[in-house]
């Protein structure tokens, strides 16, 4: 078994501990675990026996870890005699650092990292406190707005939202990076509407160079063997460029005759910002808009999030910059999650592993 794949008693036994030891007084049971965490609908008793069983570890997914972060960050979960978890907004400034803290130390154990070695996270997407997060995207073009109402600030119908390019993916990834980030003040707005101090927050940049100029800034600035082939015209359809054996290499997105899109390419690069070293700069970028997407729903895709990102530690460690190409297959007009522990997928990746 890999070791992305690989099972984490460590996790296993921290749960049991702190059912058992966190409150010993109060011999919180499983069956109320599976109350707690099931509401109207609860768990059955044998899956959380199955999460606390060291010798044959089942990991609970994300959202069933923050119900454990959030039960177990404040004693008032026993209040009224029931065990419950409370909702997130309710909980003190106390509570909600000893939340964030427990829900690192058991996403950590998930993915088998080490916390407590330099520049780990429990999440790409997870941010220290107080660190404002600019996403930023490129103004849809002037051809394409011209025909839309929504996209004309004179028009009654105006709504901002139809002037960006990759909305899907920007709606994708605000919500998750908001989710992640609480107490974080998280923005998003075009490439022209930038401000000086937005270069030196934490940048996540969607979308190419052909539109978005930021992108194209940060790419020129950094020290990536990947470049961006852009689209000079709808008929072209670019990709990326790297240097492979020697030679040049070009991924290209695959359409059939009738140009419709079978297979785009997705470049995710995350590294120091070359406008503050104390803050991250992060790409997400298809050559269509389907690849962009792919780039972020590789992690923030529920059912592909967890392994990765595991992968992504694994395969990089403690690394400041890494890039990963990948295909995102096209079935019935949807781009699919790209799933990064599959070789085949992987097209490209920076640093080159060790031999």
């Amino acid at each position: 078994m890999s070791p992305v794949q690989q099972p984490r008693p460590a996790l296993a036994r921290r749960l049991r501990a702190l059912r058992e030891t966190l409150w010993p007084d109060a011999g919180v049971t499983q069956g109320q675990l599976a109350q707690a965490f099931g509401g109207n609908k609860p768990l059955s008793i044998s899956l959380i026996s199955s999460w606390e069983n060291a010798d044959k570890p089942v990991a609970p997914p994300t959202k069933r870890l923050e119900a454990y972060a959030t039960l177990f960050a404040t004693r008032r979960s026993l209040d009224g005699g029931t065990l419950r978890v409370l909702p997130v907004h309710e909980l003190t400034d106390g509570e909600r650092t000893r939340r964030k803290e427990l829900l690192e130390e058991l996403l950590g154990l998930r993915e088998g990292r080490n916390l407590g070695a330099p520049g780990s996270a429990r999440d790409i997407w997870t941010f220290d406190e107080d660190q404002n997060i600019t996403i930023v995207c490129a103004r849809l073009p002037e051809k394409y707005r011209k025909h839309l109402s929504y996209a004309d600030s004179e028009s009654a119908d105006f709504v901002s939202l139809y002037t960006y390019a990759d909305p899907d993916a920007l709606i994708e990834l605000f919500g998750h990076i908001r989710s992640r980030n609480p107490d974080n003040n998280v923005k998003f707005c075009t490439s022209e509407e930038l401000t000086a101090d937005d270069y030196t927050s934490h940048l996540v940049l969607l979308g190419g160079v052909d539109w978005n100029s930021v992108t194209r800034d940060v790419i020129e600035r950094v020290d990536l063997p990947v470049e961006q082939v852009g689209r000079a015209d709808d008929a072209e359809h670019g990709g990326f460029r790297v240097q492979q054996d020697g030679r040049p290499k070009l991924f290209e997105p695959k359409l059939d005759r009738r140009e419709h899109l079978l297979e785009d390419v997705a470049h995710f690069y995350r590294g120091e910002s070359p406008f503050n070293r104390k803050r991250t700069v992060t790409v997400c970028n298809g050559m269509y808009g389907r690849g962009t997407l792919g780039a972020v729903r590789a992690l923030t895709d529920a059912r592909f999030r967890d392994r990765n990102t595991a992968y992504v530690h694994e395969r990089f460690g403690d690394v400041e910059s890494f890039s990963i190409i990948s295909r995102v297959p096209v079935v019935g007009g949807q781009g699919l999650t790209p799933d990064w522990t599959l070789e085949e997928n992987r097209l490209h990746e920076w640093p080159e592993a060790a031999e």
